[in-house]
């Protein structure tokens, strides 16, 4: 599902995006605590723990690292509404980029990109729509509802 979706986003909308190598500030929108927000599913959680899982054990540790700081400074835990919360988030490496961008990069983050102009993003229908799609699969792997998880609390302890 996941790379469908990614198929999909690539081919109908990307090109209109501002190319991500030409980023002057590379991985300012995966670092803007004001903006990020991301959550995930059980499912999701457990493709990231796994690709990180397989990180060398340097890359492991900053992720680890990074993801106890996100956790406690953004008050990811308490936060009272824990959906509005953002962060900055703990996969991106300075110098690499998203750590499990080819494996289980989430819906959400494979949707954005800088579009100039509203007209070029993709509609929320389409990310919608695969979200629905990972939340059906996630009820039936897990037989229930599971509540979506910031990245940090999804793969918090994996160094």
């Amino acid at each position: 599902m996941r790379a469908s979706f990614a198929a999909r986003i690539k081919n109908g909308y990307e090109h209109a995006a501002k190319d991500c190598l030409t980023c002057e500030t590379k991985g300012a929108c995966c670092l803007d605590a004001h903006f990020v927000n991301v959550r995930v599913s059980r499912l999701e959680a457990a493709a990231m723990r796994d690709a990180v899982g397989e990180l060398p054990l340097d890359l492991r540790k900053r992720v680890a690292e990074r993801t106890v700081v996100a956790i406690e400074r953004y008050g990811l835990r308490s936060a009272e509404d824990a959906d509005a919360a953002t962060y900055a988030c703990p996969l991106f490496e300075p110098g690499i980029g998203c750590l499990v961008h080819s494996t289980a990069k989430p819906l959400p983050c494979i949707a954005h990109a800088c579009y100039e102009r509203q007209e070029d993003l993709p509609p929320d229908e389409i990310l919608d729509s695969a979200e629905l799609a990972v939340a059906n699969l996630n009820w039936r792997v897990y037989g229930k509802a599971t509540a979506q998880l910031s990245i940090p609390l999804a793969v918090e302890g994996v160094g």
